[in-house]
């Protein structure tokens, strides 16, 4: 492996190797099944790569607490900088394979939760391009096949989300099979069993509050969708993948648990401020329509917010559009105003501000490595203060 790579290039490559050695499997079926590989390169192709940063710094601050020889061979500048070192002890690439093999599983895993997701959504775009349904409705279109491109556009994309969550699966085993610490490598497996059922669990309560909230009392709403919050994202962003390359790294229980206490909060704070971009959010820098959330009337906890803060008139405006499809940029605007008056961007600003604080306190007093400290201080800040 070269010397000094950035950790998103190694994830790419990995992810890259592990897809060719998939296409061979694939396109030998028939050459009909090259979009299924076409589409999943274009998905696993860049992006942020958060979660393999987490995962990858969970390791760091677990072996970079050791005065032996791994901390050397792991040592980074920056969040997404790895530097594999010269002379270090012939465990420690072997153990690095696996950590960024395991991030690279995340970002598969990732790309699989996408994809089903913006079925489920119905939303046409990602990353400012089409959804993979959509791919698959104008292949379906260009070739003039019978039925209805839609249908099949949307069955297409479920197969290839489910595709992608077992080769996720796959990798992240090929990692694990390297690691000579068996005891770790069965703790790293257990901790992304849990989370891939808890992020299920969590889209089904996402799905379940834009149907069932008038089934609720006005006072547990806001409970709700911070529940939703938690298990279908805080969990998987943030604190899955950190616990993930920790428990690949050996950590103690205590690490573990101080991770846990730091993760969840900031991937709390993380998708509150996802929230405020799916509402307010410029698609030239979110890659999705401004007010996508609006339209795809998701009860978030910024939607919770407003309507505590909301007249009845206008609380029944806001419940009456939300989730309406058809909502042109003048409506969207309308309840964009709607929203920023109530008071509602505002306090979720102060959750914001108040969950950082939470996981900076567990940061401060975790038992991992000191080097490791700034850098998620630095990831901290970069999830948590995006632009919209």
């Amino acid at each position: 492996m070269p010397e000094s790579k950035r950790l998103v290039d190694l994830v790419q490559s990995r992810i890259d190797e592990f897809l060719m050695s998939r296409d061979s499997i694939v396109t030998l079926i028939g050459s009909d099944l090259t979009p299924l590989m076409d589409f999943s390169r274009q998905f696993l192709s860049g992006g942020k790569r958060f979660r393999a940063q987490f995962c990858y710094w969970g390791a760091q601050s677990v072996l970079a607490a050791d005065t032996g020889p791994h901390a050397a061979q792991l040592e980074a500048k920056t969040p997404a900088d790895v530097d594999c070192g010269r002379g270090a002890a012939s465990t420690a690439p072997a153990r690095l394979e696996a950590v960024v093999s395991a991030a690279s599983a995340l970002e598969i895993f990732h790309a699989a939760a996408l994809v089903h997701d913006d079925i489920i959504d119905n939303s046409d775009t990602r990353r400012g391009a089409p959804s993979a349904h959509k791919l698959f409705e104008s292949l379906h279109e260009n070739e003039g096949w019978s039925g209805g491109p839609v249908t099949f556009g949307r069955a297409s994309a479920m197969l290839l989300g489910d595709l992608l969550l077992g080769w996720s699966d796959e990798l992240l085993d090929e990692g694990l099979d390297a690691v000579a610490d068996r005891p770790s490598a069965r703790r790293a497996r257990l901790e992304f069993n849990h989370m891939r059922t808890e992020v299920t669990a969590g889209q089904y309560l996402d799905i379940l509050e834009e149907r069932a909230w008038l089934a609720h009392p006005e006072s547990q709403l806001l409970d709700r969708a911070l529940r939703v919050i938690v298990y279908k994202s805080a969990k998987y962003s943030v604190q899955a993948p950190l616990v993930i390359g920790a428990a690949l790294a050996g950590a103690s229980a205590d690490q573990l648990s101080s991770l846990r206490a730091f993760g969840l909060p900031l991937g709390m704070a993380y998708q509150l401020r996802d929230d405020l971009l799916g509402v307010f959010g410029d698609a030239a820098v979110t890659g999705k329509p401004s007010g996508d959330d609006l339209t795809e009337g998701k009860r978030t906890v910024l939607i919770a917010l407003a309507r505590e803060r909301l007249d009845d008139r206008d609380r029944v405006i806001l419940d009456a559009q939300l989730g309406d499809p058809t909502l042109d940029q003048g409506q969207i605007r309308a309840l964009q105003e709607l929203i920023t008056a109530s008071g509602a961007v505002e306090r979720v600003e102060a959750l914001i501000t108040a969950k950082v604080a939470e996981a900076l306190t567990a940061l401060e007093t975790a038992p991992i490595a000191g080097a490791t400290r700034q850098t998620l201080l630095d990831l901290t800040d970069r999830v948590t203060r995006r632009a919209y």
